[in-house]
């Protein structure tokens, strides 16, 4: 059953060392401010899912909290590299990571799989590609009733999911608009789950059904954090800070300037600081 509560109380109750956490949010609604906060609680040991690894996982790399990541694409958006995330596989700075790759059918069909309860994602797939040979989870099967070979990847169930959605009713229910992804799969794959909103309403009552999403009973944590997937974007609150993305291909570069700007703008900051910026684009 949702719980209402601050965004420091939702990440130190439901995320620890060495748990595996999926933050999910495709193009938009990416969790930044969540993501954040781990950081700040300097939550570590931790295996990262995420379909599209982008800069909030290059920060938490960056910082040393990750141990594996577990993804199909990794970069900076409309930028290029994720340069923490390549120093650590690179010059194991600041520690070395595992990883291991899938392509976005697979991740999106081993979410599907772990919420339906099932242990691994059958699809059709991987048929001449690489990745079976340095990935050892893709696998093949042959299908019982055809004779077709088809791939298999284990399910994913993570301890964690994390997501950031437009609202929730006091109720616990949460709505989400725009490009849903895999929000909905991960939340009920995982044991625990935070979702920040930018704002909590009475009720849905004047929206279309089928826009909730999650249902209260699905949820473990609700918080309101305006602005809380910046520089992202949320559909219908605000656009996505390209500039953001750009700046920080140059922050990332080099190590020294990444951890000034993490004490800077992580650090020594709250949550309320993504509403700032949102006012300020």
């Amino acid at each position: 059953m949702a719980k209402f509560q601050s965004l420091k109380e939702a990440v130190a109750e439901n995320i620890r060392d060495g748990d595996t956490v999926a933050f999910e949010g495709f193009t938009h609604l990416i969790p930044h401010a969540a993501a954040h906060e781990v950081i700040r609680q300097g939550i570590k040991d931790l295996t990262l899912i995420r379909m599209t690894p982008d800069i909030i996982y290059d920060q938490m790399i960056g910082m040393g909290l990750a141990k594996k990541v577990v993804f199909s694409y990794a970069g900076n958006p409309g930028v290029g590299l994720l340069r923490r995330m390549r120093d650590a596989i690179e010059n194991n700075w600041p520690r070395a990571i595992e990883t291991e790759e899938h392509s976005h059918a697979a991740m999106a069909n081993a979410y599907e799989a772990g919420a339906a309860g099932l242990p691994c994602a059958i699809f059709r797939g991987y048929r001449g590609a690489g990745l079976k040979e340095v990935n050892p989870n893709i696998k093949s099967i042959l299908c019982p009733f055809t004779g077709e070979e088809l791939a298999a990847v284990p399910a994913h169930r993570p301890d964690v999911a994390v997501i950031h959605a437009q609202k929730a009713s006091r109720r616990g229910d949460v709505l989400i608009e725009g490009i849903v992804g895999v929000q909905k799969e991960v939340v009920l794959a995982s044991r625990r789950s935070v979702v920040t909103v930018e704002e909590i309403v009475e009720d849905f009552d004047d929206l279309h059904p089928n826009l909730c999403i999650l249902p209260h009973w699905t949820v473990t944590s609700i918080v309101e954090v305006p602005g809380g997937a910046h520089p992202s974007y949320t559909h219908g609150y605000y656009d996505r800070d390209n500039a953001a993305y750009l700046e920080w291909d140059r922050i990332s570069a080099d190590r020294d300037l990444f951890m000034a700007w993490m004490r800077e703008n992580v650090l020594d900051a709250g949550p309320e600081v993504f509403a700032h910026r949102v006012k300020g684009l």
